[in-house]
């Protein structure tokens, strides 16, 4: 099983940068890229929430599963 994550899709989609995204949300860069790098292993409800909102968007949007 995995889940990609396709936060930087999105952050093109909305030309933002991942520095103007970690700070919008709260989280470190450093904890933004674990994310965008797909080294993460979870995420927290309220992390994807911010995101969401942030960039306006849901999470299908960028989260994806893949066999």
């Amino acid at each position: 099983m995995a889940i990609i994550v396709n936060l930087d899709v999105m952050l093109a989609k909305r030309k933002m940068s991942s520095l103007e995204l970690a700070e919008k949300i709260g989280i470190t860069p450093a904890n933004l890229s674990v994310l965008k790098t797909n080294k993460g292993k979870a995420i927290r409800f309220s992390t994807l929430d911010a995101i969401c909102n942030a960039l306006d968007c849901t999470p299908g949007d960028i989260l994806e599963y893949k066999k």
